[in-house]
C-alpha cells in the first residue's frame, strides 16, 4: 500500500485555518485511529482520511489534508473547509492553511455526502483484519479493486453503499459513516473487533 496523490484540481478559497465546534472531536478520532491502527502510519502521512459535515442541508464539509499524518491532526490547521467539488472537473473548492492538499479522496466524500444526506460524519481507514475477514464477518464490499482517488473507486462505492453505514473498499481499507463522528468511529471499531475474531 502506498499513497498515490490527489487527482484533482485544488482552488484554493481562503487561506486561514477552518472554524467549527466539531473540528476537536475529529481531531480526538484522528488521533485514536492512529492508536487503533486503523489508519497505518507511514512516512509523512497516514493510510485514512476522515470528515465531517459542516451542518444538516448543506454539502460543504470538513477534511483532514492529503500526505498528512493523523497522529499529528491535532490543530485546526491541519484540515480543510471543502465549500465546492465539481465531479464532472475534478476540481475541488477548499479553504485552509496546510500547504498540501485535501485528502486524495476528497471528490468520495462529497459523493457521499451529496448521496446521503442523513451523513454527518465519513471515516476511511485501512485495517488488514476487516480488509482480510469482511466477507467472514457479514461486511458487503465492493466488487473489485479500483485506483483511489479516481471516480471509479466512486462508482465502485456507490454501486454497493446503499443505506449500509460500513463497506469494506475492495482491497483498500473501509469507509465507517453516521449521523456524529463518534457514532462512524465506534462503529469503525466495532466491525474491527468483529473481523478480529476470525
Amino acid at each position: 500500500m502506498s499513497y498515490e496523490g490527489v487527482k484533482f484540481q485544488l482552488v484554493r478559497a481562503g487561506d486561514q485555518p477552518p472554524e467549527h465546534t466539531w473540528l476537536d472531536e475529529l481531531q480526538k478520532w484522528c488521533v485514536i485511529f492512529h492508536e487503533e491502527e486503523m489508519a497505518p502510519y507511514y512516512s509523512g502521512g497516514s493510510h485514512g482520511n476522515l470528515s465531517f459535515r459542516k451542518k444538516p442541508g448543506s454539502n460543504s464539509f470538513f477534511i483532514t489534508a492529503a500526505n498528512n499524518s493523523l497522529k499529528e491532526s491535532t490543530s485546526n490547521d491541519k484540515f480543510y473547509e471543502v465549500s465546492k467539488v465539481d465531479q464532472d472537473e475534478a476540481v475541488v473548492y477548499a479553504s485552509g492553511s496546510v500547504e498540501k492538499e485535501p485528502s486524495s479522496e476528497t471528490m468520495l466524500h462529497d459523493a457521499i455526502y451529496k448521496n446521503r444526506p442523513e451523513v454527518m460524519a465519513i471515516l476511511h481507514g485501512h485495517c488488514e483484519a476487516i480488509t482480510k475477514n469482511a466477507p467472514k464477518a457479514g461486511i458487503i464490499s465492493t466488487h473489485e479493486f479500483v485506483e483511489s482517488g479516481t471516480h471509479k473507486i466512486i462508482d465502485s462505492v456507490m454501486e454497493v453503499l446503499g443505506d449500509h453505514n460500513f463497506i469494506e473498499i475492495k482491497d483498500h481499507g473501509f469507509l465507517s459513516i453516521g449521523k456524529t463522528i463518534e457514532e462512524a468511529g465506534e462503529l469503525a471499531l466495532q466491525m474491527r473487533d468483529k473481523c478480529l475474531k476470525y
